[in-house]
């Protein structure tokens, strides 16, 4: 029989010896998450090539509860705004990642969101607009540095 894992885990674990104290930022930020879902890595790029190349379920599993979870984030803010205007993928998953942006918006056109995967399919790196021309929100890639704005925020601090 399978235990669920719950809020209720890791005081299990500790009351049991199965993990100390100084061991839950290891288990938490590197072992559980995407890594303990996928089995595979924490590594979206790992995780998405066991997905989709290798069928492994469980790495499929991984992506589509991310893909999920973003979906349920664009739907929650989209209410709180009151709609939004652009939808903007970036960051490493974001700008190279056609399969979790096709995943993520996919199916949302009740919230006026016309994707087009034919222009989204192969993207990477580059800045492009993915959405219909239809679409009442504009879905864009947006590609960025993220290593130069830490070096940079890195200087502007030692500066000080």
């Amino acid at each position: 029989m399978r235990r669920r894992c719950d809020g209720y885990s890791l005081p299990y674990l500790f009351e049991n010896g199965a993990l100390k104290p100084e061991d839950m930022n290891t288990f938490i930020n590197k072992k559980s998450g995407v890594l303990g879902i996928s089995g595979v890595s924490s590594d979206m790029r790992d995780v998405e090539e066991a997905a989709f190349v290798r069928k492994e379920y469980r790495a499929a599993l991984a992506c589509k509860m991310q893909d999920y979870s973003i979906k349920k984030y664009i739907g929650a803010y989209m209410a709180a705004m009151n709609g939004c205007d652009v939808l903007v993928f970036c960051g490493g998953i974001g700008e190279k990642g056609d399969t979790t942006r096709r995943g993520v918006a996919m199916n949302l056109e009740n919230l006026g969101i016309e994707f087009d995967d034919t222009i989204n399919t192969g993207l990477r790196d580059k800045e492009m607009v993915i959405s219909k021309p239809t679409s009442k929100v504009k879905v864009i890639v947006v590609p960025t540095n993220e290593e130069l704005v830490i070096a940079q925020d890195t200087l502007a601090l030692t500066k000080k």
